[in-house]
């Protein structure tokens, strides 16, 4: 690695699933297509909770599978174990028409209010802008495309687990980034919703954190984000002042 003097003042990293786009959004959709759930279900507990069991599974497993039917177990096994928490109980067939309904509306999603004015901005100012995010290669990108962030970050900032070969919280996933682009860790920033995966990996490989917390989670562990933010107005203020 070069030395520090060559090296950006700041680098700015993204998670895409609900931090970029509200992920919530799909999973109403699909819960209410499949089950009529009606809108006094509780779903943004039950989506908390299918996170952590997709956090968890993945972790269990060693990493995000990225095809094949381990990869379709995980992914029908977390709306079974989720939603019999809120007195749902689930057949296979069931939780596999959820999770295909579930992945149809996932590529209907607009970005959160603030977000592309806030990557231009910082790109505009000459900071390193780019994406880390778990999953199959092409299924993140689908939802990338969608978002029309594919034309706005180079490919070679564009970070995705199944293709790099770690899965957060592995830390070395976010070293290997910062050694691809010549990145010191203190000089980069991550700014992530999930704290078993974005807030663990990242403080973890010396990054600074800035944690999303939109949904009023739970800290998990004894890590310690930089920042803890709800809103794009105030990461925006955050990450624009350490320009300064």
């Amino acid at each position: 690695m070069n030395s520090a003097t060559s090296l950006p003042q700041l680098a700015v990293f993204f998670d895409v699933d609900d931090t970029l786009y509200d992920h919530l959004i799909p999973f109403h959709q699909a819960l209410e297509h499949v089950l009529g759930t009606g809108e006094d279900f509780p779903y943004a507990s039950a989506y908390h909770r299918m996170r952590y069991y997709s956090d968890k599974l993945s972790a269990d497993a060693g990493g995000t599978p990225t095809h094949g039917s381990q990869l379709h177990e995980m992914r029908t096994r977390r709306f079974i174990l989720s939603l019999a928490e809120f007195g749902v109980t689930l057949t296979g067939t069931q939780a596999a028409e959820i999770q295909s309904q579930y992945l149809r509306c996932q590529f209907k999603i607009q970005l959160f209010d603030g977000v592309r004015s806030l990557l231009t901005g910082l790109m505009d100012q000459g900071v390193t802008v780019g994406l880390i995010t778990n999953g199959p290669p092409e299924h993140q990108m689908r939802k990338i495309r969608a978002l029309g962030l594919n034309d706005l970050i180079p490919p070679e900032r564009i970070f995705i687990s199944g293709a790099v070969g770690w899965t957060k919280p592995d830390r070395q996933l976010f070293h290997h980034v910062a050694d691809k682009l010549n990145l010191a860790p203190a000089a980069c920033y991550y700014v992530g919703d999930s704290w078993r995966n974005d807030v663990v990996g990242a403080v973890d490989a010396g990054w600074n954190v800035l944690w999303f917390n939109h949904r009023g989670a739970t800290p998990e562990t004894d890590h310690r984000p930089h920042y803890t933010t709800s809103s794009y107005s105030e990461i925006a203020k955050i990450l624009l002042a350490e320009l300064n």
